[in-house]
Parts: C-alpha cells; sequence; structure tokens
C-alpha cells in the first residue's frame, strides 16, 4: 500500500500528489468521480501560487494556455472608480493568470500518482497501532491503508474528519449566477461593476471568452430558463448586450465562510475547501488550497521517507495555513460585503470608499490584498 493516500483529485489533491511523487514517495489518489474535469469553477491563479510552483515546471505549464491579467478596473454605471494594478507589484509573477479549472486540472495533474476512480470514501479512522490510517470506501476496495492520509475533497468531505457541528459555518445572504462565454472582441482585463442592483464581475479566460458573476436576489426562480433571463438582464443593464445575446446557460452558487482550526490529526492533514471555505467573489479558495499544498508536499516528503512525523515543521505548517486562511476569510468577507444590493446613499458612500481604495498610494495595498500578498507562504 501507497505510503499517502490522497483523498480527492480536484486541483489540490492533484498538486499534493503530483509534488509527492516528485519527491519520491509512494502515493495513491482515492476520487469518486469517474472522469476528470467537470466544467470550469475557479478560474484565477494568483503570484505566489505561480511562484511556489516554478520550480517544479508546473508554472510554465499553467501559463501555457493561461490569459495573463495585469490591470483590473472598478466600475459604477459610466464611472470609472479606479484600477488595480497587478503590473506594479514587486512579485516574480505580476499577473492573475486565468484559465478554466479543467486546464489548471490537465496541467497540475499531468505528473500525478495513480488515481483510483469511482471510489467514495465513506470513513478515516487509524488502525489498532495507530501506526497507519484506515481508509474505508464504498466500492473499489472496500479498505485501504496509509501512514499518512490527506483528505483534499473539497467541502463535501469534512465530515470525514470532523464532527457534524463542531466546525463553524456561516452563510452569507444572497447568491450568485455565473457563467462563461464567447465575448466578440477578446482583452484581458477585469472588470468589477458596483450597480445599485448588485456586483457583476467580468473576467477574461483563454479564447475569447470570459467569465460572468452577478447577485441573484432570493428567493428566485430555480428553472435554468428563469437563471438565465435573469443573467441576460443583468449583462443588458450594465451595456454588455453582446454577451447577453451569447450566453445561453446559467449556474447559481451561495456563499459560505468555514475556517477549521485544526488542519491536522495524528496521520490525517486536511487542505483546500475541506478545511477552509471562503467567498469565491476575489478568487482565493483554490488558491488557498494551492498553496496548503505546496507548502505541505516537502514536510510530507521527510515524514513519508524517515518514518517520524516531523512534529514542528507540522505545527508551523498548520499555523501559518489556518492564519492565511483566516486573513482570506475576512478579505473575501469584505469584498462580498461590497458587492451587495445598496440603497441611494450607501451606494454613493461605497463608490466614494472604493475611489480613495484605488487611487495612490492606498491601490497597491488593493492590489497585494487581491492578489494573496498577505498569506503566510507568499
Amino acid at each position: 500500500m501507497a505510503d499517502v493516500v490522497v483523498v480527492g483529485a480536484g486541483p489540490v489533491g492533484l498538486l499534493i500528489g503530483t509534488e509527492l511523487r516528485r519527491r519520491g514517495v509512494d502515493a495513491e489518489i482515492l476520487e469518486r468521480r469517474d472522469d476528470a474535469g467537470g466544467g470550469s469553477r475557479a478560474i484565477g491563479i494568483h503570484a505566489p501560487v505561480l511562484a511556489a510552483l516554478e520550480a517544479s515546471g508546473l508554472t510554465e505549464r499553467l501559463l501555457d494556455d493561461a490569459v495573463r491579467v495585469r490591470r483590473g478596473e472598478a466600475r459604477a454605471g459610466r464611472d470609472l472608480l479606479g484600477t488595480v494594478r497587478f503590473d506594479r507589484l514587486d512579485t516574480r509573477f505580476p499577473f492573475v493568470a486565468t484559465l478554466p479549472q479543467s486546464a489548471t486540472e490537465a496541467a497540475l495533474g499531468a505528473h500525478a500518482p495513480r488515481i483510483r476512480r469511482g471510489t467514495s470514501v465513506t470513513g478515516i479512522r487509524p488502525d489498532g497501532d495507530r501506526s497507519r490510517i484506515l481508509v474505508h470506501t464504498a466500492d473499489g476496495p472496500g479498505e485501504v491503508s496509509a501512514r499518512i492520509v490527506v483528505v483534499a475533497t473539497g467541502a463535501g468531505g469534512r465530515g470525514l474528519v470532523y464532527r457534524r457541528r463542531s466546525v463553524p459555518v456561516r452563510a452569507y445572504a444572497g447568491r450568485y449566477l455565473m457563467a462563461d462565454t464567447d465575448v466578440a472582441a477578446a482583452d484581458a482585463v477585469a472588470i468589477v461593476r458596483l450597480e445599485r442592483s448588485g456586483v457583476l464581475e467580468s473576467f477574461p479566460l483563454p479564447h475569447a471568452r470570459r467569465r460572468y458573476v452577478t447577485w441573484d436576489p432570493e428567493p428566485a426562480d430555480e428553472r435554468p430558463e428563469a437563471r438565465l433571463a435573469r443573467l441576460q438582464g443583468a449583462l443588458a443593464a450594465a451595456g454588455e448586450e453582446d454577451a447577453a445575446g451569447r450566453v445561453d446557460a446559467a449556474s447559481a452558487f451561495q456563499i459560505r465562510r468555514v475556517v477549521v482550526p485544526r488542519m491536522r490529526r495524528g496521520g490525517v492533514v486536511v487542505v483546500g475547501d475541506a478545511a477552509h471555505e471562503v467567498s469565491p467573489i476575489g478568487g482565493q479558495g483554490m488558491n488557498l488550497g494551492l498553496l496548503d499544498a505546496a507548502s505541505l508536499a516537502p514536510i510530507l516528503a521527510d515524514w513519508a521517507h524517515t518514518g517520524a512525523a516531523p512534529e514542528a515543521d507540522l505545527a508551523r505548517w498548520e499555523r501559518r495555513r489556518v492564519a492565511s486562511a483566516r486573513t482570506a476569510a475576512a478579505l473575501a468577507s469584505l469584498n462580498t460585503a461590497l458587492g451587495r444590493p445598496l440603497g441611494p446613499c450607501a451606494d454613493a458612500a461605497r463608490r466614494a470608499a472604493l475611489r480613495a481604495a484605488l487611487a495612490p498610494p492606498a491601490r497597491m495595498l488593493f492590489a497585494r490584498a487581491y492578489a494573496m500578498g498577505f498569506d503566510r507562504d507568499a
């Protein structure tokens, strides 16, 4: 049996598996999905992740097909409130790389260890002498064991490690509609429109496509055609008539905030959304998980090779990652609050506040925060 079992073959699970294999660790990945991919969700990769993965060659793979977003604009109606200049940050990669999550997974998983697909994990527990961890599955082998188990399942697998209600979950009011579509004219500028009716975000993607995200009031008609009509209406109202005519489907999502106090229990380590959920407004969730994995891999490799848990290194890693998740959650909460519908007076105050935040010299602090410059492993 492998020294390390990774549960979950999303971007974070693929990265930890790939990095362990690169370091000569016998690892295996268990994944409930039969097939890879499954649509475009997280699309932005920030500078700290690109820097962390450069030595492995993964950054070059990610950038092969990515759009390099060097500038963002905040708008309200016809007014330009300010710009976010990623290209002026003092960093090795002064941009946000955008590409569909399926492409991210393909790049990160090109040299991953064996992935055992169609395997749903139902439980994780120490075996009798606690030297190995037993992983129970509903199908496939039934039970596998390893010295180390990394849970990278996303939020749906949190119950494998934490008791129900033991981790506080904050659900935000409201929800969002999202769609990716072709555009008539491609550019590499991200645009955030803050209207009284709520936010409308627009991010460039490869091959002349863009991602649109807009506030969606509740309660709402859940029929696919009704969701599409609401998104088309929001796009048209913001002057995006071309996109409104091209988009042909819309998905809906809600936002939760979760940060677990501990990311390790004995030989079980939890990373990514299983350990922390933050608002996707601002695009930091996947990046948090990728930094979890990139900073954890050398510690686990040392553990696997020596047979002894490097307790001091694991404790430092856990403190950094929990602190980083709390910082990202706070910033994501602020981004979410800025995008809510507001009355006339509050909307005017929001515009004034953003103009001040995006004016020199404060705008560099804003850009650094957005690009995860405050992460402990940046």
